[in-house]
């Protein structure tokens, strides 16, 4: 009886942990993969992994700011936005330590068909960055601010002053490796959306 009652006390602690969050993320995945809605992807002030064959953006700007994690402590990181971009083979992964049971993944994945992840307006903040790039009609060193290219610096970001910039007409990134703290988009459609909350550590890379 003992052993089954801590057993039933391990499944509860996953359910108050998960349930509310996996339900509210099934449900903006299902918006995402009907059509073009607002979305912000951030998981408490954690890092996340973000994984894609290929991603061709037009209105391209980068930037250093200063994001906030769960405990309050802040941390650099550069932010990548566009204009416009599309996402072929898009894999978000993160992983929830949940008291009592171990690890839990979840995993989002999109853009895997014919039909590539689209958006706008999309800003990503990351601290590493693995890709194969290519820029055009990149300027190198521009005021944080002062760009011309791109959505702008994203409203309410902890720009960091004096920071590195950079901007370009198009950014094309291919087999794309990332740890990211946040993403936000305009609008985003996932085509093709795939969800899938695991046991143990499963991420995209």
């Amino acid at each position: 009886m003992e052993s089954m009652a801590r057993g039933r006390t391990k499944w509860k602690r996953f359910a108050v942990v998960m349930v509310p969050s996996v339900a509210a993320t099934a449900a903006i995945g299902v918006a995402l993969g009907q059509g073009a809605l607002a979305a912000s992807f951030s998981v408490s002030g954690q890092q996340f992994k973000v994984a894609a064959e290929r991603l061709d953006g037009t209105g391209f700007v980068q930037y250093g700011a200063l994001d906030t994690k769960h405990n309050g402590e802040k941390v650099p990181v550069a932010v990548s936005a566009f204009d416009t971009a599309t996402i072929k083979n898009l894999c978000q992964s993160v992983v929830l330590p949940v008291p009592g049971f171990g690890d839990v993944s979840l995993n989002l994945g999109a853009g895997g068909g014919k039909d590539p992840v689209e958006a706008k307006n999309l800003y990503i903040d990351l601290d590493t960055l693995s890709a194969d790039a290519t820029f055009t009609n990149i300027d190198i060193g521009t005021a944080v601010g002062s760009t011309t290219k791109g959505p702008g610096v994203k409203k309410g970001d902890a720009a960091l002053p004096g920071s590195f910039s950079q901007q370009a007409e198009t950014a094309v990134l291919t087999d794309v490796k990332q740890t990211a703290w946040a993403t936000t988009a305009g609008t985003f459609k996932l085509s093709g959306l795939n969800m899938k909350v695991l046991k143990g550590k499963h991420e995209c890379y």
